[in-house]
């Protein structure tokens, strides 16, 4: 936990840099496709997967040492070779989990929140799975403990292997000419998330895209057919956490309501989006019909609203640095309060960027156990050692969160209803 997490310290502003960055150029040659509720959602996503990943909010029935120790035929030294195997090995890994996130319908669960925004940029990389607790597919590493590739050596290896998925989602890098055959680029990762017909459940690969090509899920971006972004379900909601659990609760509604005991239980191992016969119409959901005919979420929120936001995930951000920065510091089960905390601030404000009254309710109760907390232990997790006056820092902050949700809700988003009502 404490080694990802700081990781994750050196991680974060590089990739918030590259953020910034695509945002201006975008701005710079008037293609900017990085709204900034969406990016704050993106964010967002992101912080919470992170916390609870260092966190070890998961669990690994099959674990990667417990394989090496059972059917380990050789045991490979750990050089430079060594890495390069592990690589291959977790990129064949890679393409087969993604691909089976795509096709199954329990699975989709945990994927769908990467593929929820609506536009592709480098920010919407960061949406990341909360909802994926346990892992089943270890058993997929068992080539590299075949070769007895050191566990150390995967550890190590799989989050490199993460990151270097960030770079290719944009829209901004067009085809790259001999690289195209080899590896992911921004074309083939846009096909991946596009919701045209001809496009879904195409390239699963990670980084190497001859995985797809051997498999038979390759295709190619057509000049014909501009790549339109988005779940066909689509999330209708900013918060990270809402979207992590939408698909589960339709399949438990279905599963509750099928009349077949045989759909109860398939359900969940049929292709994504099936569902019993009839249901479409029996209880339907928003489904997108036209790809290049429908309207992108949450696109008339005000200046103050999107200001707001932007300001409340980079407050948030300074709060998970220091908790990645000082895991061993805080220590059990204090790092769990912490979590908490955060959680429970990424749903707040994610909920107000909905522009629901209910938001006031999780603020409410954000501001009492931020508050509890300073009460409690008369010091914010040790950050007063460093800085003395930072109980009344943190608590005027809470208060002002706290009062710029009662304005939002009850100035302006009643005055932006009575605005629709008289339209």
């Amino acid at each position: 936990m404490e080694e990802y997490g700081k990781i994750l310290i050196i991680a974060m502003p590089i990739f918030l840099l590259l953020i910034v960055i695509e945002k201006a150029y975008g701005i710079y040659i008037k293609e900017d496709n990085v709204p900034l509720m969406d990016s704050v959602s993106s964010i967002s996503s992101g912080m919470t997967n992170a916390v609870k990943d260092v966190l070890g909010l998961s669990l690994t029935f099959i674990s990667y040492e417990w394989m090496l120790s059972k059917v380990a035929v050789f045991h490979m030294e750990t050089s430079i070779f060594t890495y390069l195997v592990a690589f291959i090995i977790i990129d064949f890994y890679g393409y087969w989990t993604h691909r089976l996130a795509h096709q199954i319908n329990f699975f989709w669960n945990k994927h769908a929140i990467h593929h929820s925004s609506e536009e592709f940029n480098l920010a919407c990389a960061l949406r990341q799975t909360v909802s994926s607790f346990v892992n089943l597919f270890t058993f997929l590493l068992i080539p590299a403990a075949i070769l007895g590739v050191p566990a150390v050596v995967i550890a190590i290896t799989l989050p490199i292997q993460l990151f270097l998925q960030f770079w290719y989602h944009t829209k901004h890098i067009k085809k790259m000419g001999f690289l195209e055959h080899i590896l992911v680029t921004p074309s083939h990762h846009r096909v991946h998330h596009a919701i045209n017909p001809e496009y879904i459940d195409k390239n699963h690969s990670q980084i190497f895209i001859f995985w797809d090509k051997w498999f038979g899920t390759f295709q190619e971006e057509l000049e014909t057919a501009p790549a339109v972004f988005g779940i066909t379900r689509p999330a209708q909601t900013w918060n990270p956490i809402r979207i992590n659990f939408q698909h589960l609760s339709l399949l438990i509604s279905d599963a509750w309501r099928a009349e077949n005991w045989k759909d109860k239980f398939t359900i969940w191992f049929k292709p994504t989006g099936w569902r019993p016969e009839n249901f479409e119409e029996k209880y339907p959901v928003n489904k997108i019909t036209d790809v290049y005919n429908f309207n992108k979420y949450g696109t008339e929120n005000s200046t103050k609203l999107i200001s707001w936001s932007v300001a409340q995930v980079l407050i948030t951000l300074l709060f998970v640095s220091f908790l990645f920065n000082n895991i061993a510091a805080i220590g059990l089960p204090d790092i769990f309060i912490y979590g908490l905390f955060l959680f429970i601030t990424i749903y707040s404000y994610s909920e107000l960027m909905d522009c629901r009254n209910f938001s006031l309710f999780w603020e409410s109760l954000r501001f009492l156990f931020g508050m509890g907390i300073l009460y409690h232990y008369g010091n914010w997790f040790g950050l007063n050692d460093h800085f003395p006056a930072v109980n009344y820092v943190i608590a005027s902050y809470l208060l002002m969160s706290l009062l710029m949700t009662v304005y939002f809700v009850v100035f302006e988003f009643k005055t932006k209803k009575e605005m629709l009502v008289n339209s």
